[in-house]
Order: structure tokens, then sequence, then C-alpha cells
């Protein structure tokens, strides 16, 4: 069962703005930004930079990323997928962050109704893949995470979220249903890192495709 790692740093209002625990920062990975006020990483909008995901309809673009399993690093082709069942991508923004976790945990614990669906879960980010290897060993999670360091998928999808909370190019929440011809038959970006995806929507379109 997945561990709770959603941060929870308290805070405490002062005159001169929020003190923050620095030992919460750094036992939970969470990014903050300081100015006037503080705000979490999660609650920055994407809604600005117009990150527009491919849309239905759409060629899935193809890739071979790195993964690491227990028998070492390995290419993940979704070529290679692509024909033998659906497949559901779930971008996520980066490892060992709270709604990061949560979405992953969930959908490792729900595999079994992506699967009654014809439907394979892979996640996706930024992290490399010993990071990933490391965060899904910490948190039991069980589906395969592949790593677009270059962040090569996330562009091709265009859900590339560049210069995230001042820390570099990471992708947007997102997820996207493809079908056995490698079409796109439903896409969504969270309207924040902080939103989760419709996934009652995602089994939906995977349930039209059975």
């Amino acid at each position: 069962m997945c561990r709770e790692s959603y941060a929870r740093a308290l805070t405490q209002k002062r005159q001169s703005g929020f003190e923050i625990g620095k030992s919460a920062l750094l036992n939970h990975a969470l990014i903050w930004q300081v100015a006037a006020n503080v705000r979490p990483l999660y609650e920055l909008s994407l809604t600005h930079q117009n990150t527009m995901a491919l849309q239905p309809g759409s060629k899935a673009p193809l890739f071979t990323l790195k993964t690491k399993t227990a028998a070492g690093l390995e290419d993940f082709r979704l070529a290679d997928h692509i024909g033998k069942s659906n497949i559901v991508l779930v971008f996520v923004p980066l490892a060992f962050t709270g709604v990061c976790t949560t979405e992953l945990c969930s959908l490792s614990a729900g595999t079994a109704d992506y699967e009654s669906l014809h439907a394979k879960v892979v996640g996706i980010s930024v992290d490399s893949p010993f990071a990933q290897e490391a965060w899904a060993k910490k948190e039991n999670i069980t589906l395969p995470i592949v790593s677009d360091l270059n962040k090569e998928a996330a562009s091709a999808y265009d859900v590339l979220f560049k210069g995230l909370a001042g820390i570099g190019d990471t992708s947007a929440r997102a997820v996207f249903v493809i079908d056995r011809s490698g079409t796109i038959q439903h896409s969504q970006v969270t309207a924040t890192p902080g939103d989760l995806p419709d996934f009652n929507a995602v089994k939906s379109a995977l349930a039209k495709l059975s």
C-alpha cells in the first residue's frame, strides 16, 4: 500500500510573513516559491502557458525511452506496445512530489480496472530512470515509469511546461488514451499541476474502445 507522502510543511504566520520549517521541506522534497507570501509548487498555474496537448484523432508520436527494472536499464519502445492493447500514457511533472505520488499510487492500486478495459498504463516523467526506480520502490508504485530526461516525449505530445517554478523544464500533468491503431482517442492537461486528471473520463474513453 502506498505510503502517504503528500508534503504537509507546517507554516506559522508572523508579522514579517510566513516561516517554513526547513526540515519539513527536506523530508518531503517539496519546492516552495518564496516572495511576499509562500505558495507550494503545485499551486502554480499552467493557464498562462497555453499548454495544448495533442488532440483526439492525432497519431500518437512514437518514442523509445529508458526505464529501470530489476534486470537493469531497458528500452521502452511505444511501438512495441501499439496493437497489443490500448495504452494510457500518464505524464507527471516530478518524482517524489505529493500529487505525482498520489496519482501513480492510485493508478497502481487500480491496475485491474485498466486491464479489464484492455489497457496498459505507463507513467512518464522527466526524472532519471534511477530516480524513478527509487521512487517506485519507496512508494510501491507498480506500473512502469519511463524516463523522458531530454523532454522529447513531452515536446512531441505538446505538454512541455517550461520553467516550472524557476527550476527548469518539465511536463505538465497530462494523460492520453492511445488505441491499438496508435491513434489518440482521449487527452487531458490539468489546469494546474496540483489538479489530478479525470480518470473516470479516461475509463469512459477506454470502454468505448472495448
